[in-house]
C-alpha cells in the first residue's frame, strides 16, 4: 500500500500532508507560488503578516489560468494577524487578505497567535507587523473568545472552509474547546527534532485538532534571520543521526525530517526556493521511516523552541 499523501480534518476536508510554506518568501513571490504548484503542491501556507498575499494570487491565478490546477484542487491556508483580535476586526481582515489572494473563500483560517496587539488602520499601515509603526508594540485587552466568535462568523459566512489556531499552548486549546461552537480543526505548531511537544501532539489528537508543524528543519528555518539561538543550535539537516537514517533509506536528510513528521499524521509546510529541493520535499512522503528511525529521531527532542515572541517584547510572554 502506497504511504498516505492526505489526512482529512474534522471538517471532513481532505488536506495535503506537505504544503508549500509561504513564510519568508519576499522574493519573486508569485513565480515561486506558480512553481510550487506546477511542481505538484497541492497546500499553500500563508498569512497576512508575511505580506505577501497579493503576489502569491497572482501565481495561483497564473496556474489557474493555464489550466496546471483549478481553484478548488488547491487548499489554502491564511492566518489572522494580532492587531485585528477585536471581534468587529476579524471579518474585515478576512475579507482583506481574500481580496489580496484573488479568492472567494480559504480551505483554512487560523488566529496566527494568541496575543492581541493595539489595532493598526490598514489605511495607516498594512500588514502591521508588531509594533504600532512607532517601535512601540501595545498589547491589546481583546479576548480570544470574542476573537473566536469573529472566526466563526467567518466559517459561517463560507469564508473559511476550516477555523483553527496557531502558537497555542495546552491550556488555551482545552479552553478553546470548551466555548467554541465551531471546534478548531487545526492547530499549527514549532515541531522539530529538538521541540518535539509530545503532549501538545497527543491534546491535539485527543481533541480531535490536526496537528501542521513549522519550522520542520529546526535552526534551519532561522538562519536568514539571524536568530541569536538557532545561530548556535547544531544543523539538523548535518545531524549524524539524520544523516545515518537518511543513507540507509537513500533519501535526503530533509526528506527524513519531514517524514518522521508525517510519518505521524503531522502536516509539514516547508519552503524552498531551489525547485530540486522543493520537489524532494514534496516526495517525502512516498516512503516509510522504520519504527527505531522515528524512535531515534525523536529521541534528539532538547524542548528547544525557537519560536518565541518573547524576545520582541516581555508582555509577549506566551509561553512562560
Amino acid at each position: 500500500m502506497a504511504p498516505a499523501s492526505t489526512y482529512t480534518l474534522s471538517t471532513g476536508a481532505e488536506s495535503p500532508l506537505t504544503g508549500f510554506g509561504l513564510w519568508k518568501v519576499t522574493e519573486n513571490t508569485a513565480e515561486v507560488v506558480y512553481n510550487a504548484l506546477k511542481a505538484g503542491y497541492r497546500l499553500l501556507d500563508g498569512a497576512a503578516d508575511y505580506q505577501n498575499e497579493v503576489e502569491a494570487g497572482k501565481g495561483l491565478r497564473r496556474a489557474i489560468d493555464e489550466g496546471i490546477v483549478k481553484r478548488e484542487d488547491v487548499f489554502i491556508t491564511s492566518k489572522l494577524w494580532n492587531t485585528f483580535h477585536a471581534y468587529e476586526h476579524v471579518l474585515p481582515a478576512a475579507k482583506r487578505s481574500l481580496a489580496d489572494w484573488g479568492v472567494d473563500y480559504f480551505d483554512l483560517y487560523l488566529i496566527h497567535f494568541p496575543i492581541s496587539l493595539k489595532y493598526v488602520d490598514p489605511a495607516v499601515r498594512y500588514p502591521p507587523e508588531w509594533d504600532d509603526g512607532n517601535g512601540v508594540v501595545t498589547p491589546s485587552d481583546d479576548p480570544i473568545h470574542l476573537t473566536w466568535k469573529g472566526m466563526e462568523d467567518v466559517y459561517s459566512a463560507g469564508l473559511a472552509k476550516a477555523i483553527g489556531v496557531s502558537n497555542f499552548s495546552g491550556g488555551l486549546l482545552i479552553d478553546l474547546v470548551r466555548y467554541a461552537k465551531v471546534k478548531p480543526a487545526v492547530l499549527q505548531i514549532e515541531h522539530h527534532p529538538y521541540f518535539t511537544q509530545p503532549q501538545l501532539v497527543e491534546l491535539a489528537k485527543t481533541l480531535g485538532v490536526a496537528v501542521t508543524a513549522y519550522s520542520s528543519f529546526g535552526p534551519a528555518s532561522w538562519l536568514e534571520l539571524n536568530h541569536d539561538l538557532a545561530l548556535k543550535t547544531p544543523s539538523l539537516l548535518e545531524h549524524s543521526t539524520i544523516s545515518s537514517i537518511a543513507k540507509k533509506h537513500n533519501k535526503t536528510t530533509a526528506q527524513v525530517l519531514l517524514r518522521w513528521a508525517t510519518q505521524r499524521g503531522i502536516a509539514v509546510i516547508p519552503k524552498s526556493n531551489n525547485p530540486a529541493r522543493a520537489k524532494e520535499n514534496l516526495e517525502s512522503v512516498l516512503f516509510d521511516l522504520e519504527k527505531e528511525d522515528i524512535k531515534a529521531i525523536s529521541a534528539l527532542n532538547e524542548n528547544r523552541r525557537l519560536a518565541d515572541p518573547v524576545a520582541i517584547h516581555p508582555a509577549l510572554a506566551i509561553y512562560a
